[in-house]
């Protein structure tokens, strides 16, 4: 609990069990004096993806306490989620005793062997004297470099052992390589020569607190900007050199900017499948630059003409000077030409909800998702204009990651208004933290799209499966308002947009979260959509 203390920790998102419960009960001096919050969720992932949620909307670390066995195996899907998301979290488990390890005892299981491809490092500890070495080195790792989520594993017993503690200071961050200045004069030059530029901005803007730096450069050499879903709001969407998302539910203008650029600046992007589609076909006629931290990344799924390793911040801090002030009038009017025309509907869903939601909550709001329909929506309609704002599951795709992340955020920034955007698939994953909702007195509104199956795997049965609705179509059996109400909380089904407004305005009454289920057509999709495998160009931006 000290060494949490040197490391800044003031929150920690758990459940207690036998083998964590000497941990818990040094916690008790902690909390009974203030010196740290313990939120208490009422699953182990949802006390995971807490973490990750207060990880992630504030750059700090985020801390979960779990016990062994079937507590440590259900953080396995949070830690993942974080790794794939670069998300800088602590899960410390308890374990059975030393002498007990390896016998098949109450609870135990090898959570080290079962989480090591999914966590950037981990302890399994054996002595109380590497405790505190343990957790010191454990921030380090996971704020350092590309960040990440790391699993301290520590036996009951040690939980019991006197050792000597001496107060230290946290640990410094592992340095970042070195900028190579002759690659970024490289760099500057060809995109002083550039006709054509485009700028891919990747998650690891947001992680390298480099959205003013990237504004910066694109305003500066009149560049437009695409971005991936993790990097919404590191650009204003407002800005006219946003293209929004790219990839495969991209917009179409920023698709076919990179298929047509001259020269694409790959910045904390990994060139995700999502992103690229077919990688023989990616911007085939652009020389691609990768700005990266993570060495692995450079030409993992997309060959580089070159690249640049180092701290995105100071890559682009040491780019920026280099880079002549420039005006593309002819490029940016080709993509201005791409722009699919939208045929606004005027009947209730995405396109009359959003613009709702956005007008009552505003740019300031704390964004999160889950994962299928409602969450590319929400990427395409909410105007993101600030960095760490919204809140989502990429890389991993976790259904049930949303209300978890959305009680992270929460609990980070009590003075901002968290809102949790959900599809009746992803909800019913782990609507159980409704109860941690309401038991921390959280304002958190929860908004359910309500089409009554799982949209994202329908859709793609209908445009691929020769519309073969297989195990798709979700019973009709759940009342919003009863559950909501067994926890203490307001649940309204609404079926148009002056009963979504009054439905907001009776949440807000009364001062607590709210679930609020907006009744949509079954068929509405996602659009645009580029088919699995096929070239970002070739999109389906209708039915």
């Amino acid at each position: 609990m000290e060494c949490l203390l040197e490391q800044g920790v003031d929150t920690v998102f758990g459940y207690p069990g036998g083998t964590i419960m000497p941990l818990y009960d040094a916690l008790y001096d902690y909390t009974d004096d203030g010196r740290v919050t313990h939120i208490l969720t009422s699953h182990e992932q949802g006390a995971t993806h807490a973490a990750d949620g207060y990880a992630r909307s504030t750059g700090k670390v985020g801390v979960c306490f779990v016990t062994s066995g079937p507590g440590a195996t259900n953080t396995v899907t949070g830690i993942a989620t974080a790794n794939m998301d670069s998300s800088p979290i602590i899960v410390i488990s308890g374990q059975v005793t030393v002498d007990s390890i390896g016998r098949d005892s109450f609870q135990e299981v090898d959570i080290v062997g079962i989480t090591l491809p999914v966590v950037k490092h981990s302890f399994a500890l054996r002595r109380a004297e590497d405790i505190a070495p343990a957790v010191r080195k454990a921030f380090q790792i996971a704020r350092s470099g590309r960040p990440g989520p790391v699993l301290i594993d520590i036996p009951k017993n040690l939980f019991g052992a006197v050792v000597e503690y001496e107060k230290k200071d946290a640990l410094p961050l592992f340095p970042c390589p070195e900028v190579d200045k002759d690659a970024v004069k490289r760099l500057a030059d060809l995109i002083n020569k550039a006709e054509r530029p485009v700028i891919y901005a990747g998650g690891g803007v947001n992680i390298a607190n480099a959205s003013g730096e990237l504004t910066k450069l694109a305003k500066k050499a009149d560049i437009p900007v695409g971005t991936t879903l993790m990097c919404l709001g590191c650009i204003d969407r407002r800005d006219p050199l946003s293209l929004g998302m790219v990839g495969m539910h991209g917009e179409k203008e920023a698709n076919l900017a990179y298929s047509h650029a001259d020269l694409l600046i790959a910045v904390g992007a990994r060139f995700s499948d999502r992103v690229i589609g077919d990688p023989n076909r990616f911007a085939q006629d652009a020389t691609i630059v990768h700005i990266d931290l993570d060495i692995s990344e450079i030409d993992k799924n997309i060959g580089t003409d070159f690249s640049v390793i180092g701290d995105v911040k100071a890559v682009l801090e040491a780019l920026l000077p280099l880079v002549k002030k420039n005006k593309h009038p002819q490029w940016l009017a080709e993509i201005a030409s791409w722009k699919r025309k939208v045929e606004k509907h005027t009947k209730f869903g995405p396109d009359t909800i959003f613009p709702v939601l956005y007008e009552e909550f505003g740019e300031d709001a704390i964004v999160a998702t889950d994962v299928g329909q409602h969450q590319m929506w929400t990427a395409q309609r909410w105007p993101f204009s600030k960095p760490r704002h919204f809140i989502t599951s990429g890389g991993l795709g976790t259904m049930g990651f949303g209300l978890g992340a959305a009680i992270g955020s929460q609990k980070a920034h009590p003075d901002k208004q968290v809102i949790l955007i959900s599809g009746d698939g992803s909800f019913r994953m782990n609507l159980n933290e409704l109860i941690t909702v309401s038991s921390q007195g959280m304002p958190i509104m929860v908004f359910v799209m309500k089409n009554q199956t799982l949209g994202m795997v329908r859709q793609w049965q209908k445009l691929f499966f020769g519309r073969r609705y297989s195990a798709t179509d979700l019973p009709d059996v759940l009342d919003y308002e009863k559950l909501a109400a067994s926890v203490g909380l307001t649940g309204i089904e609404v079926t148009n947009v002056e009963e979504l407004k009054q439905a907001i305005a009776k949440v807000r009454e009364t001062g607590r979260g709210g679930v609020i289920a907006c009744d949509i057509d079954l068929d509405e999709n996602v659009w645009p959509i580029v088919p699995p495998g096929d070239a970002i160009m070739n999109i389906i931006t209708e039915e």
